[in-house]
């Protein structure tokens, strides 16, 4: 059986899992390699959006917009804190600790970070990442029609297999540029991933999450350590890792819960098992 038949049946795995809509791809540095479900149909990305959101800020860091190291606004708070969860806002809240204290996943960091890209660029950051991202990569389907660039995108499976082609194999930033995002900042720092549990190390790169060797995880346990990517409270991941060369996505309408631990996890241990 070839390696794209092995992979499509390995997609099956999604059959159980009682959500209205699926959608899942499998890709290579070249392009989609196997799928199943409705490509063309579009899901709320939820927090996957930080991944968008991040890759356009390190396209800014290279044309001179932003520089990973200028202040944002709280005292000692920097690019780099805000993509690397390290700058001490809440989950949905203002600055709560100093920069470097505790890895705190924020939706307002985030948002902190689309406001201080706004100025710096002269224009929305919604618009920014549409003209940076969105439109180099043909993700003709992809919007944020949400608002917020830390959970509003909108997009379909096979934009986002555009987009986890690039990260496979980068066009728009240097190699040099990603790998350092998707490696641990402040790799000391503990916290908790939302929805899964304390990590400590809680490993994470510039808007990356790294999979290192947390416990639990949404990933699967064949995964390696520098596996990275992201979920969404909306049903919706997207994970790249390097030892393999591969990346899977997998949109659905069925919010995030219990259910995706339980089977998110399985289907990654079937795909990386259905490799050469």
């Amino acid at each position: 059986m070839s390696e794209d038949a092995r992979l499509a049946a390995a997609l099956w795995e999604t059959g159980g899992w009682e959500a209205t809509n699926i959608a899942a791809a499998v890709v290579s540095p070249a392009g989609t390699i196997a799928t199943i479900g409705p490509g063309d149909r579009s899901f709320r990305l939820a927090s996957v959006t930080k991944l968008l959101t991040a890759y356009a800020c390190l396209i800014a860091v290279e044309e001179g917009t932003l520089s990973l190291d200028e202040p944002t606004g709280p005292p000692g708070v920097t690019v780099r804190h805000l993509l690397a969860h390290a700058g001490g806002y809440g989950f949905d809240t203002g600055v709560l600790l100093l920069p470097e204290r505790k890895r705190i996943y924020s939706n307002t960091g985030f948002d902190a970070l689309a406001e201080h890209l706004s100025h710096a660029a002269g224009m929305p950051a919604a618009d920014y990442v549409e003209l940076a991202v969105f439109e180099p990569l043909e993700m003709r389907h992809t919007d944020l029609r949400g608002g917020s660039l830390a959970h509003g995108a909108w997009s379909t499976g096979a934009d986002l297999a555009r987009f986890a082609a690039e990260l496979l194999r980068p066009t728009l930033v240097h190699t040099e540029t990603l790998v350092e995002a998707t490696t641990a900042a402040y790799p000391e720092l503990a916290g908790i991933v939302p929805g899964i549990g304390p990590q400590n190390p809680n490993d994470w790169g510039l808007g990356f999450e790294i999979r290192g060797y947390k416990t639990p995880h949404w990933t699967g346990r064949t995964n390696s350590a520098a596996t990275y990517g992201h979920f969404g409270a909306s049903g919706t991941f997207l994970w790249v890792d390097p030892a393999v060369e591969r990346s899977l996505i997998v949109l659905t309408d069925r919010n995030f819960g219990p259910w995706a631990l339980s089977a998110w996890p399985p289907l990654a241990d079937a795909v990386i098992a259905a490799l050469p």
